[in-house]
Protein backbone atom coordinates (compact mmCIF):
# COMPACT_ATOMS: atom_id res chain seq x y z
CA UNK A 1 0.00 0.00 0.00
CA UNK A 2 1.26 3.47 -0.94
CA UNK A 3 1.46 5.51 2.26
CA UNK A 4 1.82 9.00 0.77
CA UNK A 5 1.07 11.46 -1.99
CA UNK A 6 2.68 14.39 -3.82
CA UNK A 7 1.16 17.85 -3.68
CA UNK A 8 1.72 21.58 -3.93
CA UNK A 9 1.44 24.05 -1.07
CA UNK A 10 -1.31 26.56 -1.86
CA UNK A 11 -1.31 28.72 1.27
CA UNK A 12 -2.77 29.07 4.75
CA UNK A 13 -6.30 29.71 5.95
CA UNK A 14 -8.55 29.07 8.96
CA UNK A 15 -11.19 26.49 9.80
CA UNK A 16 -14.00 27.42 12.19
CA UNK A 17 -15.57 24.77 14.40
CA UNK A 18 -19.28 24.91 15.37
CA UNK A 19 -18.30 26.20 18.83
CA UNK A 20 -16.28 29.04 17.29
CA UNK A 21 -12.83 27.49 17.74
CA UNK A 22 -10.38 28.65 15.07
CA UNK A 23 -7.80 26.23 13.63
CA UNK A 24 -4.99 27.56 11.39
CA UNK A 25 -4.37 25.14 8.52
CA UNK A 26 -2.13 24.83 5.48
CA UNK A 27 -3.96 23.96 2.27
CA UNK A 28 -2.21 21.46 0.00
CA UNK A 29 -3.41 20.43 -3.45
CA UNK A 30 -2.53 16.77 -3.08
CA UNK A 31 -2.59 14.79 -6.30
CA UNK A 32 -4.01 13.29 -8.28
CA UNK A 33 -0.93 11.13 -8.78
CA UNK A 34 -0.33 8.20 -11.08
CA UNK A 35 1.99 5.20 -10.68
CA UNK A 36 4.69 5.55 -13.35
CA UNK A 37 7.00 2.71 -12.31
CA UNK A 38 7.02 -0.18 -9.88
CA UNK A 39 10.22 -1.62 -8.42
CA UNK A 40 10.55 -5.04 -6.86
CA UNK A 41 13.07 -6.64 -4.53
CA UNK A 42 12.97 -9.74 -6.71
CA UNK A 43 14.13 -7.76 -9.76
CA UNK A 44 17.26 -5.78 -10.55
CA UNK A 45 16.23 -2.90 -8.29
CA UNK A 46 16.59 -4.89 -5.08
CA UNK A 47 13.85 -3.11 -3.13
CA UNK A 48 10.09 -2.57 -3.22
CA UNK A 49 8.90 0.87 -4.24
CA UNK A 50 6.73 2.79 -6.67
CA UNK A 51 7.42 5.97 -8.55
CA UNK A 52 4.57 8.47 -8.52
CA UNK A 53 4.03 11.33 -10.93
CA UNK A 54 2.07 14.45 -9.99
CA UNK A 55 -0.58 15.13 -12.62
CA UNK A 56 -0.71 18.87 -13.37
CA UNK A 57 -3.57 20.84 -14.86
CA UNK A 58 -1.30 21.64 -17.84
CA UNK A 59 0.39 18.31 -18.69
CA UNK A 60 3.57 18.04 -20.74
CA UNK A 61 3.57 16.74 -24.27
CA UNK A 62 5.67 13.68 -25.03
CA UNK A 63 7.62 15.56 -27.72
CA UNK A 64 8.68 18.26 -25.24
CA UNK A 65 10.54 16.00 -22.77
CA UNK A 66 14.11 14.75 -23.00
CA UNK A 67 14.83 11.47 -24.77
CA UNK A 68 15.63 9.54 -21.55
CA UNK A 69 12.36 10.68 -19.93
CA UNK A 70 10.45 9.99 -23.15
CA UNK A 71 11.69 6.40 -23.08
CA UNK A 72 10.85 6.17 -19.39
CA UNK A 73 7.21 7.10 -19.99
CA UNK A 74 6.94 5.03 -23.16
CA UNK A 75 7.70 1.94 -21.06
CA UNK A 76 4.40 2.49 -19.25
CA UNK A 77 2.52 1.61 -22.43
CA UNK A 78 1.85 5.15 -23.61
CA UNK A 79 -1.25 5.68 -21.50
CA UNK A 80 0.43 7.96 -18.95
CA UNK A 81 1.28 11.53 -20.04
CA UNK A 82 4.69 12.87 -18.92
CA UNK A 83 4.71 14.55 -15.53
CA UNK A 84 7.03 17.27 -14.27
CA UNK A 85 7.32 15.93 -10.73
CA UNK A 86 8.39 12.34 -9.96
CA UNK A 87 8.86 11.00 -6.43
CA UNK A 88 9.50 7.52 -5.07
CA UNK A 89 7.63 5.83 -2.22
CA UNK A 90 8.72 2.63 -0.54
CA UNK A 91 6.36 -0.35 -0.29
CA UNK A 92 6.12 -2.76 2.60
CA UNK A 93 6.24 -5.83 0.33
CA UNK A 94 6.55 -6.79 -3.31
CA UNK A 95 3.11 -8.47 -3.16
CA UNK A 96 1.41 -5.07 -3.13
CA UNK A 97 -1.48 -4.95 -5.58
CA UNK A 98 -0.45 -1.52 -6.92
CA UNK A 99 0.26 -1.52 -10.66
CA UNK A 100 1.58 0.93 -13.21
CA UNK A 101 -1.17 3.35 -14.24
CA UNK A 102 -3.08 3.22 -10.95
CA UNK A 103 -4.21 6.56 -9.53
CA UNK A 104 -3.32 7.71 -6.04
CA UNK A 105 -5.83 10.16 -4.59
CA UNK A 106 -6.15 12.23 -1.45
CA UNK A 107 -9.02 10.11 -0.12
CA UNK A 108 -6.48 7.71 1.43
CA UNK A 109 -6.22 10.22 4.31
CA UNK A 110 -8.89 10.82 6.95
CA UNK A 111 -9.77 13.70 9.26
CA UNK A 112 -7.71 13.57 12.45
CA UNK A 113 -5.00 11.34 10.96
CA UNK A 114 -1.36 12.15 11.70
CA UNK A 115 1.06 12.69 8.82
CA UNK A 116 4.64 13.70 8.09
CA UNK A 117 5.19 16.51 5.58
CA UNK A 118 8.43 16.84 3.61
CA UNK A 119 9.24 20.05 1.78
CA UNK A 120 12.06 22.39 0.86
CA UNK A 121 12.46 25.41 3.09
CA UNK A 122 12.58 28.96 1.76
CA UNK A 123 16.03 30.15 0.73
CA UNK A 124 17.24 33.06 2.88
CA UNK A 125 20.55 33.67 1.14
CA UNK A 126 23.69 34.50 3.13
CA UNK A 127 22.89 34.94 6.83
CA UNK A 128 24.92 35.68 9.92
CA UNK A 129 25.22 33.58 13.05
CA UNK A 130 22.45 35.39 14.96
CA UNK A 131 19.82 34.78 12.29
CA UNK A 132 21.12 31.39 11.18
CA UNK A 133 21.98 29.75 14.53
CA UNK A 134 20.29 31.99 17.14
CA UNK A 135 23.61 33.20 18.59
CA UNK A 136 23.51 35.90 21.26
CA UNK A 137 24.72 39.38 20.38
CA UNK A 138 27.41 41.33 22.19
CA UNK A 139 26.96 44.47 24.29
CA UNK A 140 25.86 47.60 22.46
CA UNK A 141 27.19 50.12 24.95
CA UNK A 142 30.58 51.47 26.14
CA UNK A 143 32.12 51.51 22.67
CA UNK A 144 31.64 47.80 21.98
CA UNK A 145 32.84 46.72 18.52
CA UNK A 146 31.45 43.18 18.88
CA UNK A 147 27.67 43.54 18.57
CA UNK A 148 26.77 40.90 15.98
CA UNK A 149 30.17 39.30 15.38
CA UNK A 150 30.39 35.53 15.98
CA UNK A 151 33.22 35.75 18.52
CA UNK A 152 35.92 33.14 19.07
CA UNK A 153 35.80 30.04 16.87
CA UNK A 154 38.73 28.06 18.27
CA UNK A 155 41.91 28.05 20.36
CA UNK A 156 45.19 29.41 18.96
CA UNK A 157 47.66 26.90 20.46
CA UNK A 158 45.81 23.62 20.03
CA UNK A 159 44.40 22.48 17.67
CA UNK A 160 45.32 25.70 15.81
CA UNK A 161 42.51 25.28 13.32
CA UNK A 162 38.77 25.60 13.06
CA UNK A 163 37.00 22.34 13.93
CA UNK A 164 34.96 20.91 11.10
CA UNK A 165 31.25 21.57 11.57
CA UNK A 166 31.71 24.75 13.62
CA UNK A 167 28.56 26.86 13.33
CA UNK A 168 29.20 30.00 11.37
CA UNK A 169 27.60 32.38 8.92
CA UNK A 170 26.68 31.05 5.50
CA UNK A 171 23.85 30.00 3.22
CA UNK A 172 20.56 29.64 5.08
CA UNK A 173 17.49 27.71 4.05
CA UNK A 174 16.74 25.98 0.74
CA UNK A 175 17.14 22.52 2.28
CA UNK A 176 14.97 19.45 2.77
CA UNK A 177 12.84 19.74 5.91
CA UNK A 178 10.59 17.10 7.45
CA UNK A 179 7.84 18.10 9.89
CA UNK A 180 6.59 15.07 11.79
CA UNK A 181 3.33 14.41 13.58
CA UNK A 182 1.06 16.98 11.92
CA UNK A 183 -2.69 16.46 12.06
CA UNK A 184 -5.04 16.36 9.07
CA UNK A 185 -7.80 18.85 9.84
CA UNK A 186 -9.98 18.25 6.79
CA UNK A 187 -9.93 16.27 3.52
CA UNK A 188 -11.67 17.62 0.41
CA UNK A 189 -11.56 14.64 -1.94
CA UNK A 190 -13.68 16.34 -4.58
CA UNK A 191 -11.14 19.16 -5.10
CA UNK A 192 -8.02 17.11 -4.18
CA UNK A 193 -7.35 19.37 -1.19
CA UNK A 194 -5.69 18.40 2.07
CA UNK A 195 -5.87 20.80 5.02
CA UNK A 196 -3.17 20.19 7.61
CA UNK A 197 -3.16 21.84 11.01
CA UNK A 198 -0.21 24.19 11.46
CA UNK A 199 2.61 25.35 9.19
CA UNK A 200 4.28 23.37 6.42
CA UNK A 201 7.80 24.08 5.07
CA UNK A 202 8.24 25.73 1.70
CA UNK A 203 6.96 28.66 -0.29
CA UNK A 204 3.51 28.88 -1.84
CA UNK A 205 3.40 26.68 -4.93
CA UNK A 206 6.33 24.51 -3.84
CA UNK A 207 6.20 20.71 -4.04
CA UNK A 208 5.64 18.79 -0.81
CA UNK A 209 5.31 15.11 0.09
CA UNK A 210 2.62 14.05 2.54
CA UNK A 211 3.00 10.59 4.00
CA UNK A 212 1.40 8.69 6.82
CA UNK A 213 3.43 8.64 10.03
CA UNK A 214 6.22 6.10 10.06
CA UNK A 215 6.93 6.36 13.80
CA UNK A 216 4.28 6.65 16.48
Amino acid sequence: MINGIIGRKIGMTQIFAPDGTVTPVTVIKAGPCVVVQKKSSAGKDGYDAVQLGLVDDNPLKLKNVTKPMRGHFEKTGGGIPPTRILKEFRLSSSDDSTNVGDKVLVDQFADGEMVDVIGRSKGRGFAGTIKRHNFNRGPESHGSMNVRAPGSIGASAYPSRVIKGTRSSGHMGDERVTIKGLTVARVDAENNLLMIRGAVPGAFGSVVIVRKVTKK
